[in-house]
């Protein structure tokens, strides 16, 4: 056996481990809002939310992003935000970015964590420009004439990122502009825009634009940023000199959608796995794994001191004692194992021979203790992460109900094996023509346990200005035998044809068209309740629990416009419908015969001096030990009968 400081040295975190660092790249986000000052962006319009107040693009920008880091103090206090101003004339004060950012752009924020008093400054400057409207255009100046080239912008970005956001974080960039054509008849401006923009994305760098439209300045993508930003699409050939250009969708109309669109934006897509694809034999492409469905939960709580003027996190950690000696222990020293039992005088022949057949004899009354490495091929059959492809099957071999888990989105990964899109995409397309579903095998993480999955591809779907839906495949979990179970049937009365006509109609008056139902602009309200308690609590505010406003909550008067006589209709034709008032009879369920023991009989036989079974079901309902050889159960009863 392996030395004793060797065994079962297993870390906690390695529940969690993947394959590669991608996992612990999603742990935290990085976020540069690059905010245009030019002077469209200064020019004065009533505010819609308060009265009497002027406001601006860039004063609605700027509050957005506050707004966003607001909620990052709860949902990502690990996370990164920074903000950029260009076509501005105002200049750096920080000394080592006046060297190295651009011309005409100014670091308001620099990168660095989530923090109370940078927001609170924050905060401080948007209430002051309510009541003065001229003073963001003389705290940022706005250039006059030629505006700052764009290539300099992506270049000040790659410049800030790379100094302030940490090397394992997922970088993105929100351009809020509302000038569609910055340059134009500049083709060489153009040019250099496109290269500084590869230059930010190979750094990692995801730009995602928030362009602003109005009723008078309409914003057309197409005059320049279409041909510099392209579009994320998986179909498109490395080699291929035009990329998809950016879809003209992503302008937004009306300038209250600059914070909720900035919210569907706000949580990065993470890779839960990154893991090699095993096509065959030596033949082998790098996929990513994404969750298209995961439960939005409370964070993790932390403790805290009161020190009398301030409140310190209190470091915690795991302690493993002995119970007999109450002292600490080495958790290198902790060993794991299963209790083999006691046998009695009629089973000790049988478990001879089963130690006999074992590999490693325990002896009895002791514990089988396994290495770190035993334990983990126990779990994973000695697999190491990844999928490998069985076969192929047509899509009727699989059923609706043998999706009991939430699927996974697979994605094709060029980082780790070169060719690794066009293969996933060749692959795709052959399933999808010949319409056939893929067999793997999978281990998704280290310490998981090896499931057969089913491969179901997935085409890409265009709508008009963009894709809605990406191609790829879906992973979809296959149930072992004894994750189906066969479903109650239950009877219940039918409505009758009448009822479902009526019901029918205000069920129509009431339907959400055309897919009109984002279902991110309606949050929890038990979490967005906690949360914005936790806000208030964190910048020191006081807490409105009146002004709190739960938007899943049904909109009665206009459910009561739409459809209020047509709901009264249905209840008069419920009302006379035989079956709405029937009642269905159901019949009792048998108990189970009592199968506890006479208590009479054993004090019969114990005083005769005849008893020589006992029972632990007996032992359980009185609250006894049930463990211990047969004579130990006899005595423990013995006890008991003399007790009571």
């Amino acid at each position: 056996m392996p030395p004793f400081d060797d065994w079962n040295v297993i870390e906690e975190e390695e529940e969690l481990e993947l394959q590669d660092s991608s996992f612990f790249e999603g742990k935290r986000d990085v976020i540069l809002f690059c905010i245009d000052c030019s002077e469209s962006m200064h020019e004065l319009r009533d505010d819609p939310v308060y009265e009497n107040v002027q406001t601006s693009h860039l004063l609605t920008a700027l509050d957005a992003a506050m707004q966003i880091q607001k909620k990052k103090v709860i949902v990502g206090p690990n996370d990164s935000v920074g903000v950029l101003l260009f076509n501005t004339t105002r200049l750096n004060e920080v000394k080592g970015y006046a060297s190295e950012i651009k011309k005409n752009s100014f670091v308001y924020q620099q990168i660095a964590p989530i923090s109370a008093p940078t927001i609170q400054e924050l905060v401080r400057l948007i209430d002051e420009a309510r009541e003065d409207p001229d003073l963001l255009r003389n705290t940022f100046p706005p250039t006059q004439g030629k505006k700052m080239p764009m290539g300099d912008v992506f270049t000040s970005c790659n410049w800030v990122i790379r100094d302030g956001a940490p090397k394992t974080a997922s970088k993105r960039v929100f351009l809020i502009t509302d000038d569609d054509n910055p340059h134009p008849n500049s083709k060489q401006l153009l040019t250099s825009s496109k290269t500084t923009l590869i230059d930010l994305t190979q750094a990692g760098v995801r730009v995602e634009p928030f362009f602003i439209s109005t009723p008078d300045k309409p914003f057309d993508p197409t005059r320049f940023y279409s041909s510099v930003l392209p579009s994320n699409t998986i179909g498109e050939d490395e080699d291929e000199e035009d990329p998809a250009m950016l879809p003209t969708s992503i302008s937004i109309t009306r300038i209250d959608d600059l914070l909720s669109q900035m919210r569907f934006h706000e949580v990065p897509k993470r890779a839960l796995f990154s893991i090699p694809f095993e096509l065959g034999k030596e033949f082998v492409i790098g996929v990513k794994g994404y969750g298209l469905i995961t439960e939005q939960k409370k964070g993790s709580y932390k403790y805290f001191v009161d020190l009398g003027d301030r409140m310190e996190v209190a470091n915690s950690r795991t302690v493993y004692l002995d119970e007999d000696q109450q002292v600490e222990v080495d958790r290198r020293k902790i060993l794991f194992g299963g209790k083999l039992g006691t046998a009695t005088a009629d089973t000790a022949e049988e478990d001879e021979e089963m130690s006999m057949s074992i590999t490693r004899t325990v002896e009895l009354g002791h514990r089988p203790f396994y290495t770190a490495d035993e334990i983990r091929s126990f779990r994973t059959l000695d697999l190491e992460p990844g999928l490998k492809l069985l076969g192929f099957k047509n899509k009727s071999a699989i059923a609706f109900e043998d999706n009991v888990k939430h699927a996974l989105f697979i994605y094709p990964d060029e980082l780790k094996y070169s060719g690794s899109k066009r293969t996933f995409s060749a692959l795709l397309q052959k399933m999808l023509e010949k319409d056939k579903i893929g067999m793997v095998l999978a281990l998704i993480r280290r310490n998981a346990t090896p499931v057969f999955c089913a491969l179901v591809p997935q085409a890409e779907v265009l709508e008009e200005g963009g894709w809605s839906e990406p191609a790829g495949f879906h992973l979809i979990f296959m149930p072992f035998a004894d994750d189906i179970r066969t479903a109650p049937i239950t009877e219940a009365f039918r409505a009758t044809k009448e009822a479902k006509d009526v019901a029918r109609a205000w069920i129509d008056k009431l339907c959400v068209k055309n897919g009109a139902y984002p279902p991110d602009s309606y949050p929890n309200p038990a979490l967005a309740y906690h949360n914005a308690q936790l806000q208030a609590s964190a910048f020191r505010e006081e807490f409105d629990a009146e002004a709190f406003e739960d938007l899943t909550r049904p909109k009665y008067d206009m459910i009561h416009k739409r459809a209020g006589a047509l709901l009264k209709e249905w209840k008069k034709v419920l009302s006379s419908d035989e079956n709405y008032n029937a009642v269905l009879v159901t019949t009792g369920t048998k108990r189970k015969a009592d199968v506890s023991v006479d208590e009479a009989d054993l004090r019969s036989r114990y005083a005769a001096g005849t008893l020589d079974k006992v029972s632990r079901e007996f032992l359980k309902g009185k609250g006894l030990p049930t463990s211990g050889k047969k004579a130990d159960l006899i005595e423990r009863v013995g006890e008991w009968l003399d007790k009571y």
